[in-house]
């Protein structure tokens, strides 16, 4: 694979483009995203998190004509069927179309309050979809268990990063600063198969 100059992180969540542009700032690669370009946001109509990557790094490079990396990332709670997967973003939506975190993670914790479960062990998983301009597609994927606390903990990180603690460790997400939940987190793990394995 060519060595990547110029690439686009086709997303228009501002936490998942931080976080990512964090990860390739090292490479001098240049970057930019799907939301600084105007681009509309992809439709997720996959039914995995590789399907959702899939297409939103596809038509990202294909609107572009640069290199796209695409990232369909989700919690999935044991005690829920692994609910809400592929719909983690869903549980946040307000009708008026915006997103709030904090009633996604009130909603998991009553759901599992409501079954009467002391099981609240959970995953994050993140899959990476590097598309070329040139139609090639490389997928990579990461995850890290831990378990799931109320009521919330820290200010930092996004989505349901202050109820979730990593295996091995006291703070959730939201409590560690951003170099630290990036040398364990579920797309760390992603990107560094991307960058072994694809050369980027």
């Amino acid at each position: 694979m060519a060595k990547i100059n110029k690439l686009v992180i086709a997303s228009h969540n501002r936490g998942k483009i931080r976080e990512i542009g964090d990860l390739l700032r090292p490479f001098s690669i240049e970057v930019s995203s799907a939301l600084e370009l105007g681009f509309s946001d992809v439709e997720e109509t996959g039914t995995t998190f590789e399907e959702n990557a899939c297409l939103k790094a596809v038509e990202t490079a294909q609107k572009s004509g640069l290199a796209a990396l695409g990232d369909d990332s989700g919690l999935m709670i044991e005690a829920l069927n692994n609910d809400p997967g592929i719909y983690t973003a869903r549980w946040a939506e307000q009708p008026d179309g915006s997103r709030d975190w904090s009633f996604a993670m009130g909603k998991a914790a009553g759901k599992l309050r409501d079954i009467g479960t002391d099981n609240w062990r959970a995953k994050f998983v993140c899959v990476l979809a590097l598309a070329m301009d040139d139609g090639q597609v490389v997928v990579e994927g990461g995850e890290v268990s831990g378990t799931l606390v109320w009521p919330l903990r820290g200010d930092l990180g996004f989505g349901y990063d202050p109820m979730f603690v990593p295996d091995g460790y006291q703070q959730t997400f939201g409590e560690m600063s951003p170099a630290k939940k990036h040398s364990i987190s579920h797309r760390h793990i992603a990107f560094q198969k991307i960058l072994r394995q694809h050369l980027l």
